[in-house]
C-alpha cells in the first residue's frame, strides 16, 4: 500500500544562506519542520561579490538531512520537492566532475559594468524589447560573457559542450537529480533545466517566445546556446527528475519528484496567492522586491521597471508581472550592525529608531552597489546626509529604517504610472516585514494599506505550492487562495502635508547620491 503524501519540501537558497522546509496541505509549515545555514559572502574587490557554489551545495544537503532529522517524518510521505532561489547569480560547471570553473557570481555584483556601459550605448532597445529588462550588471548574460572571457580555457570548452551554465536553481535542481531517474537531460547526468521565470532573468531569454535568443547571446559576448539550460515551466505535470544517490540517501533510500521551480521573487508572489491582474507584493530581504501580476500579456513599461516572467503552469504560456528591484534594504541594516557596529543583532535596530520621534533631518540612500529601479544608476553609491552636530546613532538607524520604505515607494509611484492602476493594498513578507514600525512607516508614506500575513516564508510556500501542483498534492490555484491568512493590516495615518515634505527631501538626497563612483572611479577599481 502506498504511503500517503503529506507534505512538499521546499530548496530556498538566498543570497545569504540555504533554508529548507516542510509544508502541509494547508499552506502551514510543519512545526520545527525547517533548517538554515548561512553561506560565506566573497568580496574580491571592491564591488565584486561571489558565493562558493560547492559550500552551497553543502548547506543544502545539510539542511535536508537536519529537517527529516528534527521532523523524524517518512520521507516517503514528501510528495515533492521544490526549488527557489536567488536569481541571476551565475555558476559554470563541468557535469562530469560536478565542479565549477569558478566562484558564483552573485547578482549584487558590478564587474560587468564596462560590458553593461556597451550594450545600454548600442543595443538598450533591442534588449528591452526582447527580454523586458534593462541593461544591467544585475542580470547573469554579462556575468557569463566575463567568465568566457577570463577563466583560461573555457570559451573553447564552453564551445564544445564540456561545461554548462545554470542560475542558483539550475544548480540546486541538477545536484537534487544528479545520477537519478527520468531526468529531462540524461546526458547532462542530472535535471539541467531553468523555469521561465527564472530564464527571464539572465537577459538572453525572449519573454515573448519563451526561449533562449540567439541574437541575445550573440551581442552579449557570443555565448555558446550548448552551455544553457532547458528552460521549462515552473510547475507542469513534467517532473524535471528523481532525486539521485546522494540525496535518496538522505531521505532514507526515497527517490522524489524534483518538480517546482521559481525565482525567489515570483515564489513569494505566488505564495502570497497573486492570482488576481493588480496583485502586488513586497519583499523585505537583502534586498527590496516589488511584483505586481499584469496577467498574460507583458507590458512595456515607460518608468525604468523590469518586465518578468512571474510563472508558468503550462509549456508555451506564462503570466507576467512588473517588478521594481532595490538592490539594498535588509543589507542596509546588516551593515548598521557589522559595519558602523551600532546594534549587536538585527531587531536591536527597531527599538533603536522608535527612540527618535523622526530623523533630525537625516537621510540614508542605502546605494552601496548602485541603485536598481527606477534609478537603474549602477554607479551611484551610498550616502548619508543632513548629519548635524545632534545626530545620534537612533537618528541614523531610523534613517535606515525610512529608505527601505522611500524606496518601495519610488517603485510602485512607477508601477501606478505604467498601468494606472489604483494601490489599495501592499501583501508584505521577508525579514524586515516583521518590524511594526517599519510596515507603519510604509503604510504611511505610501498612503495605501500594508497587509502581513500569517506565513513569513511566502517565497519558500510560493514553490511548494508550485511543486505541489505538479504531482497533484493540490489541485488548483481557487483550492491554494483558501489557505492565505492575514496577521495584521498597517492603516496610513500620517498628515498629507507630512507625508510629501519627507518624500521630497528623500528625492533631494538621492539625487545627491547618483553617479558618484563615476566621479571618482579609483576608488571602486573603475578605469
Amino acid at each position: 500500500m502506498a504511503e500517503e503524501k503529506k507534505y512538499v519540501m521546499v530548496i530556498d537558497q538566498g543570497t545569504t544562506g540555504t533554508r529548507c522546509m516542510l509544508f502541509t496541505h494547508d499552506g502551514l509549515p510543519v512545526p520545527g519542520g525547517w533548517a538554515y545555514y548561512e553561506h560565506e559572502q566573497i568580496f574580491p574587490r571592491p564591488g565584486w561579490v561571489e558565493h562558493n557554489p560547492l559550500e552551497i551545495w553543502e548547506k543544502t544537503k545539510l539542511v535536508i538531512k537536519e529537517v527529516i532529522e528534527k521532523t523524524k517524518i517518512n520521507p516517503k510521505e514528501i510528495a515533492a520537492i521544490g526549488v527557489t532561489n536567488q536569481r541571476e547569480t551565475t555558476i559554470i560547471w563541468d557535469p562530469k566532475t560536478g565542479k565549477p570553473v569558478y566562484n558564483a557570481i552573485v547578482w549584487q555584483c558590478r564587474r560587468t559594468a564596462p560590458q553593461v556601459d556597451y550594450l545600454r550605448k548600442n543595443y538598450f532597445n533591442v534588449i528591452q524589447e526582447k527580454t523586458g529588462l534593462v541593461p544591467d550588471p544585475y542580470f547573469s548574460s554579462t556575468k557569463i560573457w566575463w567568465l568566457l572571457d577570463n577563466v583560461p580555457g573555457l570559451r573553447e570548452r564552453a564551445k564544445k559542450g564540456e561545461v554548462v551554465f545554470g542560475t542558483i536553481d539550475t544548480w540546486i535542481i541538477w545536484n537534487l537529480t544528479r545520477g537519478g531517474k527520468d531526468v529531462l537531460t540524461p546526458e547532462r547526468y542530472g535535471a539541467h533545466i531553468i523555469d521561465y521565470s527564472n530564464a527571464s532573468r539572465t537577459m538572453i531569454f525572449n519573454i515573448h517566445k519563451l526561449d533562449w535568443d540567439d541574437e541575445l547571446l550573440e551581442i552579449q559576448g557570443k555565448i555558446p546556446r550548448e552551455i544553457l539550460p532547458l528552460p521549462r515551466p515552473s510547475s507542469d505535470k513534467e517532473i524535471y527528475g528523481y532525486t539521485g544517490p546522494e540525496v535518496s540517501k538522505l531521505l532514507g533510500g526515497v527517490e522524489v519528484p524534483v518538480c517546482g521551480d521559481a525565482g525567489d521573487q515570483q515564489a513569494a508572489l505566488f505564495g502570497q496567492v497573486g492570482f488576481d491582474i493588480g496583485d502586488i507584493k513586497c519583499t523585505y530581504g537583502t534586498g527590496n522586491f516589488i511584483l505586481m501580476n499584469i496577467g498574460d500579456k507583458p507590458i512595456k513599461s515607460k518608468h525604468n521597471l523590469l518586465t518578468t516572467i512571474y510563472y508558468s503552469l503550462e509549456k508555451g504560456k506564462a503570466v507576467y508581472a512588473l517588478e521594481g528591484s532595490i538592490f539594498i534594504t535588509g543589507a542596509a541594516i546588516q551593515w548598521i550592525r557589522d559595519g558602523l557596529k551600532l546594534i549587536e543583532v538585527s531587531p536591536e535596530i527597531n527599538p533603536l529608531a522608535e527612540a527618535a520621534p523622526d530623523t533630525g533631518g537625516v537621510y540614508f540612500v542605502p546605494a552601496f552597489v548602485g541603485l536598481g529601479a527606477p534609478y537603474w544608476d549602477m554607479y551611484a553609491r551610498g550616502l548619508i546626509i543632513g548629519i548635524t552636530r545632534g545626530t545620534e546613532r537612533k537618528h541614523i538607524a531610523r534613517a535606515c529604517l525610512e529608505a527601505i520604505a522611500y524606496l518601495t515607494r519610488d517603485v510602485i509611484e512607477a508601477m501606478i504610472a505604467d498601468t494606472g492602476m489604483k494601490i489599495t493594498k501592499l501583501k508584505v513578507d521577508g525579514g524586515a516585514a516583521k518590524s511594526d514600525f517599519l510596515m507603519q512607516f510604509q503604510a504611511d508614506i505610501l498612503n495605501v494599506e500594508v497587509w502581513r500575513p500569517v506565513v513569513f516564508e511566502t517565497t519558500s510556500l510560493g514553490v511548494a505550492y508550485l511543486a505541489g501542483l505538479a504531482v497533484g498534492f493540490w489541485k488548483n490555484l481557487d483550492e491554494i487562495r483558501k489557505n492565505w491568512r492575514v496577521e495584521r493590516i498597517f492603516k496610513p495615518r500620517m498628515d498629507p502635508e507630512r507625508r510629501e515634505r519627507l518624500y521630497k527631501g528623500w528625492k533631494a538626497a538621492v539625487k545627491r547620491a547618483l553617479g558618484w563612483a563615476k566621479e571618482v572611479p579609483w576608488a571602486y577599481g573603475l578605469k
